[in-house]
């Protein structure tokens, strides 16, 4: 492997409770001895790309700490996929419709072109002002506003066309917005308006997305959901295929999967707010 291509950090969405135990991880690998948070490469999709964001610009114990010590919320209505409270689309269950539209496809671009097509069509008979209440909600999670020096792949799909899109320091576009994109589910956070284009949520690219970790040494991944898939196995979306892929190239991958206490503080909603502090400990745990 060449120099500067060692270590990959991968990180998978989860809502509020997967980003605030994947920092809850990262804190507590930290205290073992093992700062992964220098890995060479960060790739982050939905509430990963957010923890992906945090860590770049503040230290896992930082975040953890403000976790820990925020105050108790109570969920009053629906929230986005990594912990702002942003009440937007008309969607009521995110879950039936998306099973829907991954029963009906062919394969994953079909997939991925439907869920674009669906969410567009969703959003049509909004007001129009989820974006900036999303851009601000994710701006204020974001210790810094910059891309980081190192590399940083921050996961979407173009809501349009299905194609996936992966942002970096060199795309011209902002961290905020990148990440915006990658959080926004097309179904409770409408899809988020770059330029002329349209973003969804980057887990309709791949699950975990660690394919982009090719050409690693050694890869870690951090999955909230298990590694678990909705879509069906023959179309590779699977983080098992994806390891597979990494391992057959030459890298050695690690994963991290939530205990069972970590999946008892995740509770039945992993969008509710209340399961952050709980997450991020049993995280640590």
């Amino acid at each position: 492997m060449a120099t500067g291509r060692e270590r990959a950090l991968v990180l998978h969405g989860g809502g509020s409770a997967g980003n605030a135990w994947e920092i809850g991880v990262i804190a507590g690998l930290f205290d073992a001895g093992l700062d992964v948070t220098e890995a060479d490469l960060i790739i982050g999709t939905s509430a990963g790309s957010t923890a992906a964001a945090q860590i770049t610009s503040a230290s896992a114990t930082e975040l953890l700490a403000a976790i820990l010590s925020a105050a108790p919320q109570q969920r009053t209505g629906p929230d986005g996929p990594e912990g702002g409270r942003v009440p937007m689309g008309p969607a009521t269950n995110h879950m039936e419709i998306t099973s829907r539209i991954i029963a009906a496809a062919a394969d994953a671009a079909d997939m991925r072109r439907r869920m674009g097509a669906a969410a567009l069509e969703m959003d049509a008979a909004s007001d129009g002002s989820g974006q900036a209440r999303w851009r601000a909600v994710v701006a204020a999670r974001l210790p810094s506003q910059r891309w980081p020096e190192r590399p940083l792949f921050i996961t979407a799909v173009d809501a349009h066309t299905g194609e996936p899109v992966v942002f970096d320091r060199h795309s011209g576009v902002d961290l905020v917005d990148a990440v915006a994109a990658s959080t926004s589910n097309g179904f409770g956070v409408p899809p988020y308006s770059i330029g002329e284009k349209r973003y969804i949520d980057g887990g309709y690219r791949r699950n975990e997305n660690a394919d982009l970790a090719a050409g690693y040494a050694r890869v870690l991944v951090l999955s909230p959901f298990g590694g678990r898939s909705r879509h069906p196995l023959e179309w590779g979306m699977q983080l098992a295929a994806q390891v597979d892929e990494l391992r057959a190239g030459g890298s050695e991958v690690e994963t991290i999967f939530p205990d069972s206490d970590s999946l008892n503080a995740f509770g039945a909603n992993m969008m509710d707010l209340s399961t952050r502090p709980p997450a991020a400990q049993a995280g640590y745990n």
